[in-house]
């Protein structure tokens, strides 16, 4: 387990905010699909909700950078998370008034969507600017964050299954609304000077291009003048798709195929606490050693974890694996959310990774479209090792990528509360 204490109250603030705002998202990612299936009784609607909502996700997260390039970084976090709040609790209202059917979950699942990529990219975009207010090495606020996360992993989804058991569905939308409320009511108490983009590097003070040059202007900074800005998003897009194929198509696969389905929440949990400690080491000892270091490290292990898990070994293999590539993960993780802290220009933070959580959530799909092709054509044992070639080759490339040997060239953002 990471500690906290010695930071001082904005980043504090900050973590107990990203964590609600985290647990909501992940009960919901669970429960929605559950109450669509319990009000409509088909399985068909609950997989058209998800395809529905993932257009608008998308796009909404590479529109909104602009946005969030614009205004005060506070006060983005604080509106995308009201309007997850408010399109889960319309959910119930409508359904007291006129009844709920699938077009309603649409509906309120489009207007979520435009709210959750954009709010996460909020919550990034003002990373910088709580490190310098709370006076905490960037690599502590990262590590802890990491941790933060797998937590939620394993948190959010029992949750879920646990608050479907106890109250009906209203009740379940109602309580998930009032943690993503919450997690806007905690960002309210960050001073609103730490949401300000600096003076000097506001687009909207300093060009009059529109919001559609604004954009393209991120991107050409992501895709065309920053390789090691581009070489870290394909990085971290690799291993989205490997990861969620493995766990969505895979692992699923074979735990029913040997009659131990009941054994893939465990290998989840296995890698949840791999990252848990992975980010709590990184928290803690980040600061020592080179960068670099910490990069092979983290590579190397990611590809040992990938690369057993994908073998199907026996199932206490399986786990050592699971937990090897939530340790190396979360070491990766958090040293690759410093660099990003440092390498992306103030007045592109916000587009720039507006359009990386936007591919990154067309990432977890693509996996699993894949390998569930691979293993119609090929069978299951293909589908997993094409995922663990396609990581090691991708580890292997970027360990001899020109733009990712120099992590040290950024000066680590630490600053004072003022």
């Amino acid at each position: 387990m990471v500690s906290t204490g010695g930071m001082k109250p904005v980043p504090l603030i900050y973590l107990a905010s990203y964590a609600l705002s985290l647990l909501g998202n992940s009960i919901a990612a669970v429960a929605l699909p559950l109450i669509v299936l319990q009000t409509t009784g088909s399985v068909l609607s609950a997989g058209i909700l998800s395809a529905a909502t993932a257009v608008p996700a998308f796009v909404s997260g590479l529109v909104m950078g602009v946005v969030i390039d614009r205004i005060n970084r506070r006060t983005s976090s604080v509106i995308t998370d009201l309007i997850s709040a408010a399109s889960l609790a319309a959910l119930p209202v409508v359904d007291l008034v006129t009844g709920l059917n699938l077009g309603w979950f649409i509906l309120f699942g489009i207007i979520g969507a435009v709210g959750d990529v954009p709010g996460m990219t909020a919550r990034e975009a003002i990373l910088p600017a709580i490190v310098r207010a709370g006076g905490v090495p960037a690599h502590r606020l990262m590590g802890v964050r990491e941790s933060i996360g797998a937590l939620i992993m394993v948190i959010g989804p029992a949750a879920a299954g646990s608050l479907l058991v106890l109250f009906d569905g209203s009740m379940v939308l109602w309580i998930t609304a009032g943690t993503s409320s919450a997690a806007a009511m905690l960002t309210l108490l960050i001073p609103r000077h730490v949401g300000v983009i600096p003076a000097g590097t506001d687009p909207a003070s300093s060009s009059p291009a529109s919001g559609w040059g604004l954009l393209k202007e991120g991107w050409r900074v992501l895709f065309r003048r920053d390789r090691f800005l581009l070489a870290v998003t394909m990085l971290n897009l690799v291993l989205i798709t490997v990861i969620v194929s493995l766990q969505g198509i895979v692992l699923p696969a074979h735990f029913t195929l040997i009659g131990r389905m009941e054994t893939l929440g465990f290998v989840l949990t296995a890698i949840a606490a791999g990252t848990l400690v992975g980010g709590g080491l990184y928290a803690a000892l980040g600061a020592r050693g080179s960068r670099r270091a910490w990069f092979v490290t983290g590579l190397l292990g990611t590809a040992v974890g990938i690369g057993v898990i994908s073998a199907l070994p026996p199932i206490w293999v399986v786990f050592t694996g699971a937990f090897v590539l939530g340790l190396s993960s979360g070491l990766l993780g958090g040293l690759l959310g410093v660099l990003m802290i440092e390498r992306i220009p103030e007045d592109l933070r916000g587009r720039v990774m507006g359009t990386q959580n936007s591919l990154m959530m067309i990432a977890g799909p693509a996996g699993i479209l894949a390998a569930a092709l691979i293993g119609h054509l090929g069978g299951l044992a293909a589908a997993g090792i094409t995922m663990g070639v396609v990581w090691v080759v991708t580890v292997l490339a970027a360990l001899r990528a020109p733009a990712l040997r120099n992590l040290g060239a950024g000066q680590e953002v630490t600053g004072r509360a003022k």
